[in-house]
């Protein structure tokens, strides 16, 4: 797996640049994940702030740390959806239970998938910055077995930004899905019984 370099460097031989990937809207969400972070931070504070406070560094924009790769295999996730996009349709703060994803490395490229239930993302884990990664997929639906290509459906494609958090803890956080919240960030915990 590619270590995470610097924004501009020239990834390693066989590695796509993000920049020739992403489409523009979102580059764009990607441009302004603090100010989807900080928006969906308000609204969540405002109606669940012990909540809030109770995940510590997962919810600080601020939290990352120095790179570390994440180790391949499989992980306790959890989705956290902070921040309506809609008044008095959607709550501000809805944290889903764990579930399994998993980390895998194909010709040098780390790729991301939730394993189960009604919405998967999947895609591939890119360079981006001396501290983070860049997600690009898609979201995965239902029964659906075969995965969409990234770019072919804007409301299907996903981007987002991943960072160390803590000893053995990532995030990666989506400024600005196309569905329900402001900002959704994933919590990735290497699952030790299934490394």
């Amino acid at each position: 797996m590619a270590a995470c370099g610097a924004q501009d460097a020239a990834p390693a031989a066989g590695i796509p640049r993000w920049q020739g990937l992403v489409t523009q809207s979102d580059k764009k969400r990607l441009r302004e994940w603090r100010v989807a972070w900080i928006k969906g931070l308000a609204k969540a504070r405002a109606s669940h702030a012990s909540d809030v406070a109770k995940e510590g560094s997962l919810l600080d924009p601020d939290a990352a740390l120095t790179w570390q790769d994440p180790p391949l295999g499989r992980y306790r996730c959890r989705t956290i959806k902070i921040g309506s996009q809609s008044e008095n349709t959607y709550l501000d703060f809805v944290p889903y239970p764990p579930f399994e994803c998993r980390l895998r490395s194909e010709n040098d490229v780390l790729y991301f998938a939730k394993s189960g239930g009604s919405q998967r993302p999947i895609g591939r884990i890119l360079p981006y910055g001396p501290n983070r990664m860049v997600f690009l997929g898609t979201l995965q639906l239902g029964d659906e077995t075969n995965v969409m290509d990234y770019g072919r459906d804007d409301e299907r494609d996903m981007a987002g930004i991943l960072e160390r958090i803590g000893e053995n803890k990532w995030r990666i956080a989506l400024p600005y899905p196309h569905f329900e919240s402001t900002i959704d960030v994933i919590e990735l915990i290497p699952d030790p019984e299934k490394q």
